[in-house]
């Protein structure tokens, strides 16, 4: 089954891969213009919002941290990227590590202030440091850094990234960030750590009784999981080529949330199928239904949780047990 499994991931992988050469061809049309260039920078969100999504899993789905505040990882990633690349001309690379460290720091100082709580106080803490973040985004004192309201615009990309002049290889770029990152993530919670991330989940008390310190390992899933989402909230800045509040907004992170139960909580693979489907879901309501696509949208979220309460890969393996189970 795990072999059937790899086969299956590797096949989606190569399919993606030449997804943008399939569409030229089929459609006659140069590959960086017309309806192949839109479905590149289309896949491309949905690669940036799968990352985001696996961030939150590894919070919410393996660690049973349910935290309001998540948009803060993702809105500071794109703002300091934002800002580095704007105002001081740092190179890429040289942003990208200081994404790492800031969303380090943040994790850290978040975690340690936050996980001292549980339930729904964790989650007002972690709201409370989100909406702090949001408003500090939107004050005119640091119009001239973050572009208040407005936002940070005109990021500039290197030339080789730009997703205006180069969106293939920016799509290929974000594919491979997303393929790295489930690979990451994976490996962690395959690993001793995420076994006892799991634990914690399932039982926090009888976990620390066996002698695990859940404080420590709680906050090392917070700071993963907010380097991740703020890697993902870099290259999102750097499609959009701006940093705007609403990266910080508490509809960002109820977004990672819906992501996660409509493809499945604890399933890795699961998040990113509800990245695709809300993403691409939306695209089309929208152009179908116009200002009313929200309405139908809660329409279709509520059947989901009704009649897919483990979201689309929990029903999936609950029918293959199943299967299995009639077999034997």
């Amino acid at each position: 089954m795990k072999l059937q499994n790899h086969r299956l991931t590797f096949g989606l992988i190569i399919a993606l891969a030449l997804f943008p050469f399939a569409l030229s061809w089929l459609t006659g049309e140069p590959i960086d213009s017309g309806t192949p260039k839109f479905w590149q920078g289309m896949l491309a969100q949905v690669f940036i919002l799968a990352v985001y999504a696996v961030s939150y899993d590894l919070l919410m789905g393996y660690t049973g941290i349910l935290s309001f505040g998540h948009a803060l990882f993702f809105g500071a990633g794109g703002y300091t990227a934002g800002i580095l690349l704007k105002h001081a001309a740092w190179p890429l690379w040289a942003v990208v590590l200081a994404v790492i460290v800031v969303a380090v720091i943040l994790g850290l100082f978040i975690g340690a202030t936050s996980l001292r709580v549980q339930g729904v106080y964790l989650t007002m803490v972690t709201l409370a440091f989100a909406q702090m973040m949001f408003v500090l985004s939107e004050a005119t004192d640091f119009r001239e850094w973050t572009g208040a309201e407005d936002g940070l615009q005109g990021i500039p990309v290197p030339a080789w990234l730009s997703p205006t002049q180069q969106r293939l290889m920016f799509y290929f770029v974000s594919l491979a960030f997303c393929v790295f990152s489930y690979y990451l993530v994976r490996r962690v919670t395959q690993s001793p750590t995420g076994r006892v991330f799991i634990a914690i989940r399932e039982n926090e008390l009888r976990a620390r009784a066996i002698g695990y310190n859940t404080f420590l390992y709680k906050l090392l899933a917070m700071v993963a999981s907010g380097v991740l989402a703020a890697l993902a909230g870099m290259m999102n800045a750097l499609w959009n080529l701006n940093a705007n509040p609403n990266m910080l907004a508490t509809s960002t992170t109820i977004n990672a949330l819906l992501m996660t139960i409509i493809g499945g909580a604890g399933t890795l693979s699961g998040p990113m199928i509800g990245a695709a489907f809300i993403h691409l879901l939306g695209y089309g309501l929208n152009t179908a239904f116009g200002p009313r696509w929200p309405l139908l949208f809660g329409l279709a979220y509520v059947g989901i949780v009704l009649f897919l309460p483990y979201g689309f890969v929990g029903a999936w393996r609950s029918l293959i047990a199943r299967m299995k189970a009639k077999r034997a």
